[in-house]
């Protein structure tokens, strides 16, 4: 029995049997009539979320009672359901249908979180104890509020109801009797408060008030200062708090009792204050001080929990620490210790803060316990959950509650050590395990800046080590085969859930297990890109009208066209310097980022090599300025690696350059043969000049592919210093002659000379990419030596082109407009200048000339202007015409949506007509090929696109927001997956 209902039982008791049974007046048994007072008011409190069970015999006036204090909404009356399901509000015999009803209401506004009033006699225990197992199932208390009115005023209520006018008393006097055996026995059946009215004039009196949970707190706002698990370690609490901007106040002997922020903040702990440290009583007099100032909130960790069990005298294993912190405290007075008991025993499981966005609890909760009063949620906020299992170390294996959270409050926790602090699903855990030698780490809120300080030293030795050498392990949670395995779910921000087949996920684990980059390197992958719309004009496959009119119809107005460069898709991760890729990403000393494939695979075997290239990024960036202005130690660039032969070497010797080399010694032959036996007067005519057409495509499809290729460095044999080109991921690019699509651009079956002139068709399906072979290219001839710069040696004539600037330390910039982000690259080339100018100059005592570094030529068109989509077009026919490989189309802005919230194209390749002969064979271009070729379906390509983007997207905001290795991998993974789907590639 609570405080409250004691002192509702001794305000009963102040009346007399009559008074309560509705006897004499003090009017009638005093000689003068007397004024009669106004009875006292009850107060009736009720936890706003919480299941009320009125109970009380027919006629009690529990409806009207109910009408009175609570909201029509709010009130389930059993009479109601008998109505809805019999259409007779009194027909008893439909009593268990209209109870499942009532039931089932009550339990869906229950899991909604709203307050719940139950209008029934409820005067059996069966029928309170489904009410109560009701609430606790949705961790709600169940309150009761008994009307115990007299018989006779129940029968004179029923009587004036017509319909109930022949109810017989004996129903009245048994609800009364069950009401009586029933009154000592409410809060032993369940019920966290119990309200009993006696008499009418209670009942009339009686105002219900509801009062907050004690774990809401939703009306603090803060800011707070969320610190992690102490465990004793009172010297880092101090400089922890120090560092935040706390005041510490000290008592006659030195001792931290108090501390306070100047701008008014909130310290809140999440617990576990005590155990294996070596001061747990100076951590508690601390933050007793704190608590008890109203300077600092405190939730109970599952040690405290322990240590106010032993407080109680109750037999508790001395192990985990628990053993030197009572050694602690024996050194302390018998009054702290009290108190010690006192405030553990008043710390709530959890609390809800700052207008429900912020929850703070120990071990974590789901959301569907934020906010709630049971033993389960406390159980879960204290502990955890497990699966029942031990690890390698003997510890059990916890539930990963935060992996499926999903709601839109912060939950900000502790309990389980991590190496260091990261957002997961909108969650954080700020055990750092300063106790076990890590560090002490606090969350400012709302600025979600996390301040940490390391341990003095190892105060306890861990079980098992906070942190493991595996990818990943630097986030306590290494990458596991059971996060890309089998059929998956990704849930991305853009399009929603996106599956992965599990035949396209064991594709993607090849490739990653035998030719990925360190996954900690690995943040991104670049999506494939669609083609544009395929053209109607004379002569085109691909043609910009298309790409304009495509994004016209979509609702974009500004579109900027990119120059498509003459090399390979590259990703760039480029820190500082070699410390921050320790920090940042984990990885070994004397790394500094990465330069990888569209497959993640490394471009160059030599990692010297590698960081030749990252030190000029990284140069070229200070010189301009970016670490400053982006605010950030690491950058993450798209860009193209030229040229093309740098990585398909193998592919350009054993496919292109056989057919250029089979086609030029076998029509030289062809045509003599022709032309001498036509000057003989034999009719030759049609079969020659259809040679002639022929031998002028393969030399036409011989000088497309060659512009893809320049020497490189000093080794003019070969150009190739990259991974080896001639890999089945690298070696999708042309069609086959016998396609089944129907594209084949076969040799005449007539044709007497039997040369073959079309390479070899790409897989469809596997694990290619077919946009890492020509899917960008810059419209250059091989530069000469004078064009190479000074300082790369080897790699002199190797060209980077980057043209976006995907994220930095804390943001992604996938967002930002790419008119923005090409001006961002402009001024890191720029800057190239003086780095060059700086670090040394070219050979003969002349500056170096062009750099690593190359522009992207650009130019924005209104589609919605005839004479800009004109201009457009132009700038397209004369950069291919001069061999460029064509432009990619993007709307201006980034992350465009339509009208009906679906993505639209992050852009559209737009490939050049001599460009494509490389794609689709020499003779393309004839019209009974294009006839055939422009029958290609674009629909799955489109969606492809667009799956992969979001993706990209996801892994994007997940590495800027600092989540986990698993859970950026997770998206990356996913990309690689879907480029295994079966698809045209040369789409």
């Amino acid at each position: 029995m609570t405080d409250d209902d004691r002192t509702e039982y001794g305000d009963e008791n102040q009346h007399t049997h009559e008074d309560r049974q509705g006897g004499r007046t003090q009017q009638e048994r005093g000689p003068e009539p007397q004024p009669r007072p106004e009875p006292a008011r009850r107060t009736l409190a009720v936890p706003d979320l919480s299941l009320v069970v009125l109970i009380g015999a027919t006629g009690s006036g529990k409806s009207t009672f109910a009408a009175r204090h609570f909201r029509q909404t709010e009130v389930l009356s059993s009479d109601f359901c008998r109505g809805l399901v019999s259409d007779d509000e009194n027909d008893q015999s439909a009593s268990g249908d209209a109870f499942e009803v009532l039931h089932f209401i009550a339990a869906k506004r229950l899991a909604a979180g709203r307050l719940t009033v139950v209008d029934a006699t409820n005067v059996q225990s069966e029928a309170r104890a489904q009410l109560v197992r009701l609430a606790r199932e949705h961790d709600v208390l169940p309150v009761a509020i008994v009307l115990d009115v007299p018989e006779q005023v129940c029968a004179a209520r029923n009587a004036a109801r017509a319909d109930r006018a022949g109810l017989p008393r004996r129903v009245i006097q048994r609800h009364q009797r069950e009401l009586r055996r029933s009154l000592r026995h409410l809060e032993r059946e369940g019920f966290r408060k119990v309200h009993v009215l006696r008499g009418q004039e209670e009942v009339e009196s009686a105002e219900v008030v509801t009062e907050r949970r004690f774990n809401d707190l939703r009306h603090v706002t803060g800011p707070f200062d969320i610190i992690g698990d102490i465990h004793g370690c009172r010297s880092e609490l101090e400089t922890l708090l120090g560092r935040l901007g706390y005041a510490l106040v000290r008592d006659g002997l030195g001792r931290a009792v108090d501390a306070a922020h100047p701008e008014g903040r909130t310290a809140v702990f999440v617990g576990d204050l005590v155990d294996r440290g070596p001061d747990s009583p100076g951590v508690l007099r601390l933050v007793m001080g704190m608590v008890g100032a109203g300077h600092a909130l405190c939730v109970p960790g599952n040690h405290e929990n322990k240590l106010g069990r032993y407080l109680k005298g109750r037999k508790v294993q001395h192990t985990h620490g628990l053993a030197e912190t009572i050694e602690q405290l024996d050194k302390e007075d018998a009054a702290f210790r009290t108190e010690v008991g006192e405030f553990i025993q008043g710390l709530v499981s959890h609390y809800v803060l700052d207008g429900g966005g912020l929850v703070v609890c120990h071990a974590g909760l789901p959301e569907k316990y934020h906010g709630r009063t049971s033993g389960r949620v406390r159980s879960f906020a204290l502990y955890g959950d497990t699966t029942g299992e031990t690890d390698e170390f003997g510890l059990p294996v916890r539930y990963r509650w935060a992996e499926d959270y999903r709601g839109r409050a912060a939950v900000v926790y502790g309990h389980t050590p991590t190496p260091r602090a990261n957002w997961l699903n909108n969650t954080l855990c700020l055990d750092t395990g300063c106790v076990f030698g890590g560090a002490m780490t606090a969350l400012r809120w709302p600025e979600r800046e996390l301040v940490d300080v390391p341990a003095e030293r190892v105060w306890y030795e861990p079980v098992k080590p906070l942190a493991t050498e595996a990818p990943g392990g630097a986030d306590g949670r290494p990458l596991d085969l059971n996060d890309v395995a089998g059929r998956r779910i990704v849930e991305t921000r853009y399009m929603g859930r996106l599956a992965v087949k599990e035949e396209n996920a064991a594709a993607a684990l090849e490739v990653v297990s035998r030719f990925a980059i360190d996954p900690r390197l690995l943040p991104y992958l670049p999506p494939t890109m669609a083609p544009c719309a395929t053209s109607a004009e004379d002569g085109y496959l691909e043609h910009p009208a298309e790409a304009f009119a495509g994004y016209r119809a979509d609702g974009v107005r500004e579109v900027v066209c990119e120059e498509k460069h003459m090399g390979s898709r590259a990703v760039v991760l480029v820190c500082r310097d070699e410390t921050v890729a320790e920090e940042h990403f984990g990885v070994p000393k004397g790394v500094s980022g990465a330069l990888y494939t569209r497959t993640g695979r490394p471009f160059f075997d030599d990692p010297e090599t590698t960081e030749r290239i990252l030190r000029r990024v990284r140069d070229c960036a200070e010189e301009a300025g970016l670490w400053a202005e982006l605010e950030t130690d690491w950058l993450l660039l798209d860009a193209e690696l030229m040229p093309w032969s740098l990585k398909a070497t193998g592919l350009l010797r054993k496919q292109y350059a056989a057919v250029g080399a089979a086609s030029g010694a076998a029509f030289p032959g062809v045509l003599g043969a022709l032309e001498a036996a036509a000057a003989r007067g034999v009719e030759v005519s049609p079969l020659l000049a259809r040679q002639r057409d022929r031998a002028a495509d393969a030399a036409a499809f011989t000088e497309a592919y060659r512009r893809y290729c320049w020497r490189v460095g000093a080794d003019s044999s070969d150009a190739a210093i990259a991974s080896d080109a001639a890999d089945a991921s690298d070696a999708a690019v042309a069609s086959d002659a016998a396609d089944a699509s129907g594209a084949a651009v076969a040799s005449d079956t007539a044709d007497v000379s039997g040369a073959a002139v079309v390479p070899d068709a790409p897989h469809a399906g596997g694990s290619s990419r077919a946009d890492d072979v020509p899917e960008a290219a810059d419209a250059r001839p091989a530069p000469e030596a004078s064009d190479r710069f000074a300082g790369l040696g080897e790699l002199d004539g190797v060209r980077l082109a980057p043209f976006q600037i995907l994220a930095v330390q804390g943001r992604s910039l996938a967002g930002l407009a790419h008119t923005d982000q090409l001006a961002l690259i402009d001024r890191l080339i720029t800057a190239e200048g003086v780095v060059t100018a700086r670090n040394g100059v070219a050979a003969g005592g002349t500056q170096a000339g062009p750099g690593l570094l190359a522009t992207t030529r650009r130019i924005i068109v209104d589609t919605e202007d005839e004479s800009s989509v004109a201009a457009g077009t132009a700038w397209w026919l004369e950069m291919t015409a001069g061999g460029g490989e064509g432009m990619v189309v993007k709307p201006v802005q980034a992350l465009i949506r339509q009208g009906d919230g679906r993505l639209v194209q992050p852009g559209v390749k737009c490939r050049g007509r001599e460009y494509l002969r490389i794609i689709y064979g020499p003779e393309y271009t004839r019209p009974e090929n294009l006839k055939r070729l422009r029958i290609r379906h674009l629909g799955h390509k489109r969606s492809l696109a667009l799956r992969e983007y979001a993706l990209g997207l996801e892994a994007l905001d997940r590495l800027a927001e600092g989540e986990p290795l698993w859970r950026v991998h997770e998206a990356v993974f996913a990309v690689l997956a879907l480029e295994s789907e079966p698809v045209d590639p040369r789409l």
